[in-house]
């Protein structure tokens, strides 16, 4: 039987997945064949403001489907009709500016993978929303994974319940170091000049302070970030009192460029490590990538990543508060 929300059709896709009776990603399809263009779409968007948002928080993820999407300006309008505010986006991904509020995804190379993350975990202010539009597919892989953080944090407590609370208690340290200039070669290789949005390392160094960063720089004009001590989990308001594996172990620790630790300094156990990062990918959720979707995440309630693809794939971002 066909079901429809207010001004949308609720669609399938490969991959879905029902988590604690939500479905991820709920699907969102034209009402009827001639109402998939992108002005039948703002004006649905607009109508509907509230229940879109509410629908993002209880289902944690919306794909928008078959709706003529076309390019940057078009996703940028589909952003702007919600009012959100918009966010600077402060992190050591290689990224372009393409529109007003839009950017391209990560720029590093396809081959590699993209740790699972939540967006800027690691800064004082997160964005609330990452919002995703598939311009270019790719011919295979390019998927943009993700992973409800709730299940992430009940697993670690089934297997690591007292480290869980160990970690919990102490706190984090992350360190990462960057070059002064990009290095699109590195899908961690923004430098800290963009990073910063400047050249005066002053400047940088009260801008980092603001985000919650210490700075060391380097002989070679780099520098070593240094933020801590974030928790490893967090509630979030209106999010069913779920407990967010809200941090970026996996991802940093033991790796060239950065380290994750406790904030004492105290080595993290590799099966730990190790074993987190099993359980997120096992949890994860991911669909093929059709031109012109649009993809919502609820930035405080899921991780997200890349898979390596072959080229070509265009994927443009909004970050939102």
């Amino acid at each position: 039987m066909e079901i429809s929300y207010k001004d949308f059709k609720v669609g399938k896709c490969e991959g879905q997945k029902v988590v604690d009776g939500e479905t991820m990603p709920l699907v969102l399809q034209p009402p009827e064949p001639n109402k998939s263009d992108t002005e039948s779409l703002i004006s649905a968007l607009k109508q509907n403001k509230h229940w879109f948002e509410q629908m993002l928080i209880k289902n944690s993820a919306v794909l928008l489907r078959g709706f003529d999407v076309k390019n940057a300006e078009d996703f940028n309008d589909i952003i702007e009709a919600f009012g959100w505010d918009d966010i600077r986006y402060v992190g050591p991904a290689p990224r372009t500016h393409v529109y007003k509020r839009i950017w391209t995804a990560n720029e590093g190379p396809l081959s590699e993978t993209i740790f699972y993350h939540h967006e800027m975990v690691h800064i004082k202010e997160s964005p609330k929303k990452v919002v995703f539009f598939c311009e270019i597919p790719p011919p295979e892989g390019g998927q943009t994974p993700f992973v409800p953080s709730f299940r992430v944090t009940e697993r670690m407590l089934e297997e690591f319940p007292e480290a869980v609370e160990e970690v919990e208690a102490k706190g984090l340290k992350y360190t990462f170091t960057a070059l002064s200039k990009d290095d699109t070669s590195s899908m961690r290789g923004r430098g800290w000049e963009g990073v910063f949005g400047t050249s005066d390392k002053a400047e940088a160094e009260r801008r980092a302070k603001a985000l919650g960063m210490d700075l060391e720089w380097l002989p070679n004009g780099g520098v070593k970030t240094i933020l801590g001590p974030p928790s490893l989990t967090k509630v979030f308001d209106g999010r069913k009192g779920r407990r967010m594996w809200f941090n970026t172990v996996v991802g940093m620790h033991g790796k060239e460029s950065s380290s994750a630790m406790l904030a004492d300094g105290t080595e993290i156990p590799e099966n730990f490590v190790k074993r987190c990062g099993q359980i997120i990918e096992e949890e994860s959720i991911q669909f093929k990538w059709e031109k012109g979707d649009v993809l919502f995440l609820d930035n405080m309630a899921l991780l997200h990543g890349r898979r390596p693809s072959l080229p070509p794939r265009k994927v443009l971002v909004a970050i939102c508060k």
